[in-house]
């Protein structure tokens, strides 16, 4: 992966900083790899398959199905192929664009993301027709990432395409949270909110999760196909009614989250839906894990670490004035941890877009934090998108430091100006500071860190 910028490497003091905190973002990213995370929770001796704590006799199953979707979606599946080889009957996986792997029986299928598409519109009803044709004694094996809730999209009758686009991006240019859109998504859905075990019933189901989620909500990763569906038709509809967006969403939308409210269609399966019963969900990676392996790597550098939280949510330019505060505090009094410090945190913030600019949460984040550690030399504040895919860039977020201003005004580089036009890509693209990593092929949040030397 290049991480950063070929400019990003500056001379000097700046660069032997930047280059000493290279191995800790890669480390993170490292120990979410999909293909390493579904090896390290299924293994196949013989006829026993074990997946996480569950042991599956292969010998008992007549077909062995894969579907699924999400960003990580293609290396799951070699993975699983690798471990299972011929003994795997068919399958197919949404993924993003750009985000393949080499598979021999899984048939990988590109799809939009965040927006929709018709690919995977088209992907989605081929996993619903894999698992309305497995039967009892058959096993179904769901590979679930982060993007798969846009990516696993196939609304019920009487909503399209496009009008799933066009909510999409009303909820997006809102700011509504992922819980809150995945709410939403569910009650519109053939396959999410537990449709998708619904439909594989009586199959067995095991379900892989890669988690994007803050707080690893099953019910909430790629909207929870494979989960009893805890949101309700109420809460949907108060999402769009609370955000002001009722004239923005489409009509049919509208109309069908008010029936569901009034009970005049049927909620989405609740615990004691029958298929729960053989249907085994199990997280493999998360946000948490590649915190903990970045404190390792940093720890191992030389950097005392603390890791501040892995639930960060919130407005981007708001949680960058909390970042730089302790940046603050730690070169001001050696708390929460003495220099060199290293302070990692997780989650995924959101933006409100006032202006035309290019950007993603990440980049707004790291923009945020310029402003308010200018002039501090030894704070570097970073924001990483683990996808590679902060918003719609090519950047998976941005770094800033105490001379970030200094280096902007030299360019006559107005901050605030590109922070009130949500225009954070082009700003860190002047100055070389975007971090581009490529697609990483799994996805578990974003990750900011707070290094004071």
């Amino acid at each position: 992966m290049n991480l950063f910028d070929p400019r990003f490497l500056k001379s000097g003091v700046t660069r032997e900083r930047r280059e000493k905190l290279l191995p800790i973002l890669s480390a993170a990213l490292a120990a979410v790899d999909p293909v390493t995370a579904v090896k390290r929770h299924m293994s196949l001796v013989g006829d026993e398959l074990r997946i996480g704590e569950r042991i599956y006799d292969l010998g008992q199953y007549q077909g062995i199905y894969v579907i699924g979707g999400g960003k990580a979606g293609g290396s799951m599946a070699k993975a699983t192929e690798e471990i299972l080889d011929d003994r795997l009957t068919v399958g197919v996986i949404n993924t993003k664009y750009g985000y393949l792997a080499k598979t021999e029986i899984v048939r990988i299928n590109e799809a939009g993301h965040p927006i929709p598409d018709a690919a995977g519109v088209q992907g989605a009803k081929e996993m619903a027709g894999l698992a309305a044709r497995a039967s009892d004694g058959d096993l179904v094996i769901c590979l679930i990432s982060g993007g798969g809730s846009a990516l696993m999209t196939l609304p019920v009758e009487g909503i399209t395409l496009a009008d799933m686009e066009v909510l999409t991006a009303a909820l997006l240019r809102c700011g509504a949270t992922i819980n809150e859109i995945n709410a939403i998504r569910k009650h519109l859905s053939q396959i999410k909110g537990g449709n998708l075990s619904r439909l594989a019933y009586p199959a067995e189901v095991v379900s892989l999760i890669l988690s994007d989620v803050v707080g690893n909500p099953l019910d909430v990763i790629a909207s929870g196909p494979t989960v009893p569906d805890s949101s309700s038709y109420a809460q949907a509809y108060d999402v769009i009614e609370r955000y002001g967006i009722l004239h923005e969403v489409p009509s049919s939308v509208v109309e069908h989250l008010r029936r569901g409210k009034e009970g005049i269609i049927p909620e989405t399966p609740k615990e004691d839906d029958a298929a729960f019963a053989k249907t085994y969900n199990l997280i493999i990676a998360s946000n948490e894990v590649a915190a903990q392996a970045a404190m390792a790597k940093a720890q191992e550098i030389g950097f005392n670490t603390a890791l501040l939280s892995t639930f960060v949510e919130g407005e981007a330019r708001e949680v960058a004035h909390v970042f730089s505060a302790i940046a603050k505090e730690i070169a001001h009094s050696g708390h929460p941890v003495s220099r060199p410090a290293c302070v990692v945190a997780g989650g995924e913030t959101t933006v409100t877009i006032r202006g035309e600019g290019k950007g993603g949460r990440n980049q707004e984040l790291a923009l945020a934090a310029a402003v308010q550690i200018d002039g501090l030399d030894e704070a570097t504040i970073i924001a990483l998108a683990t996808d590679g895919t902060d918003g719609p860039t090519d950047a998976a977020g941005a770094i800033a430091d105490g001379s970030t201003l200094i280096r902007a005004r030299e360019k006559d580089l107005s901050a605030s100006d590109y922070l009130a036009n949500n225009d954070s890509y082009h700003f860190f693209e002047a100055l070389g500071d975007l971090i581009i990593t490529g697609p990483t092929n799994t996805n578990v949040n974003d990750l900011t860190f707070v290094f004071v030397f």
